[in-house]
């Protein structure tokens, strides 16, 4: 059984027991959110589909823990100016562990 879910503009294809990545969630560690914005639920049966989002379905998660992505360097410079400008981004993630898919 898989889901396809859109957490924070990303959409995921996820499965009981599946460790991702999402955008950072404002929850604290151990504790469990609930994405109701389910997309499509498919087992080995049949496949439902939303239009554009299924009612009375969600997947159910586990924070564990927060983490940041490598860093991505951003430099910036005009020739024959002496402007040069070097910024560093690290992106936050949330990992989450799906429980429940229902």
């Amino acid at each position: 059984m898989f889901a396809v879910v859109d957490i924070g503009g990303q959409q995921l294809k996820v499965s009981p027991g599946a460790r991702v990545f999402v955008p950072r969630l404002s929850a604290a560690i151990g504790s469990t959110v609930k994405f109701d914005r389910v997309l499509l639920m498919a087992d080995d049966k049949n496949v439902q589909i939303g239009n554009p989002f299924m009612k009375d379905h969600s997947v159910a998660a586990k924070i564990i823990g927060f983490v940041k992505d490598d860093k991505v360097i951003v430099f910036k410079k005009k020739k024959r100016k002496g402007y040069r400008l070097r910024r560093g981004h690290r992106q936050q993630y949330t990992e989450i562990e799906i429980t429940d898919i229902g």
